[in-house]
């Protein structure tokens, strides 16, 4: 891929890997101790060493059950009609009306293809090595991301959801980050390069949302963690390869959406909005991801993307829906981005050859017109408030 990297310093580069190592084993050894003595610990029972789940992959059970339950999952519209549903796609309903048989979802079509020999000389061709390396980084964060939210959602359904339409809602994401998580590490392993661990501020912001009580995990998994899947699949889509990444973020634009439609049935306590409890612990599992940012420079460098510009599109729209959903934070939105502005100018004077000042809230780094849309939609912002 012909892009133009962005110059970083080598040793300011390597002094940042090396204080997430040790910050990576200090944290990662309490935890080991604490759960030893049944006083805490890692929660998430997974496995981010070898991108897996403490149980293994069994990929013998997925073949044989999920993948075989969406391949034949029914659709009320095609066989009850008169309920009203409208759950089918225009694809089914066409080839509904020719043959009575199920159609191959884009997710497999798009799977298989990623398994084949073609799609990865595909790859070889499309990226050099250094780059496949970075995508691979990048996306692993989001992979191990998946592994979390499918341990969320399933937390969330079992101990928010108590209505009939929660319920349906929250299962529906339940299967969704089950989907996301297999696909996209058949995606990731397509690259052919070395998956790395979860980044020790990814694992605090992760385990801090997995231990989250009740509304919380809303804001750290739905506002949050599916906000920077929404932003990172609406930049990286346009890449070779990574076009299946559009189906991700329609996906992700529904989990995104879902607090307003839950709290539009269940509003939120003014307690729930404003507790100065609740909002320092939001801050807390906002606070990693500011040196996940810094973390992934390199990668992001490579591509010739600007990390920061990606984290201020994105905390932007974070900010934004979480004070319109009633998740308030200790400082208004407004101050805050602009705090973090500076902080990540700050950060890119020190790492980078040279830099001049940017206003990285107000950069938008999703592409694609379709893209944009659903995130107008979803964040209700205006074409100027994407925009700046």
């Amino acid at each position: 891929m012909d892009v133009t990297p962005i110059e970083l310093k080598p040793e300011e580069t390597a002094r940042i890997r090396a204080f997430e190592k040790k910050v990576n084993h200090w944290v990662r050894r309490l935890d080991d101790r604490l759960e030893k003595l049944h006083l805490g610990g890692r929660k998430g029972r997974y496995d981010d060493e070898n991108f897996e789940f403490m149980g293994g992959s069994n990929d013998g059970l997925r073949k044989k059950h999920y993948d075989k339950s969406l391949r034949l999952l029914w659709k009320a519209e095609d066989k009850v009609p008169w309920l009203g549903f409208t759950d089918s796609t225009k694809e089914e309903k066409l080839l509904h009306s020719l043959a009575d048989q199920s159609l191959e979802t884009a997710e497999r079509s798009h799977l298989e293809r990623m398994k084949s020999p073609e799609f990865r000389a595909m790859l070889n061709r499309a990226y050099t090595q250094e780059q496949k390396q970075a995508i691979t980084n990048i996306l692993s964060t989001i992979g191990h991301g998946e592994a979390y939210a499918w341990m969320v959602s399933t937390e969330l359904l079992a101990d928010t959801a108590d209505s009939t339409g929660a319920r349906a809602a929250l299962t529906m994401q339940v299967m969704e980050e089950a989907k996301h998580f297999v696909v996209l590490r058949e995606l990731i392993l397509a690259f052919e390069c070395p998956v790395p661990r979860l980044s020790v501020w990814e694992y605090l912001l992760m385990e801090r949302t997995l231990k989250a009580k009740g509304l919380e995990k809303f804001f750290g998994m739905n506002v949050l963690v599916e906000g920077f899947a929404l932003n990172l699949f609406g930049q990286l889509s346009v890449l070779p390869g990574l076009e299946i990444l559009k189906l991700f973020h329609l996906d992700e634009s529904r989990h995104t959406a879902l607090p307003n439609n839950y709290f539009a049935d269940k509003p939120m306590t003014r307690r729930q909005k404003h507790g100065i409890v609740k909002k320092i612990k939001r801050m807390l599992i906002i606070a990693p991801a500011l040196p996940l940012m810094t973390f992934f420079e390199r990668d992001f460098a490579v591509l010739g993307l600007d990390v920061y510009d990606f984290a201020g599109s994105m905390l932007r729209k974070v900010v934004h829906l979480s004070e319109r959903l009633g998740f308030y934070l200790p400082l208004p939105g407004a101050r805050l981005l602009e705090l973090v502005t500076r902080d990540f100018n700050r950060r890119a004077e020190r790492t980078r050859v040279s830099h001049t000042f940017r206003k990285y809230h107000t950069m938008e780094t999703t592409q694609g017109t379709e893209q944009l849309a659903i995130e107008r939609e979803v964040f209700q912002l205006s074409e100027a408030a994407l925009a700046s």
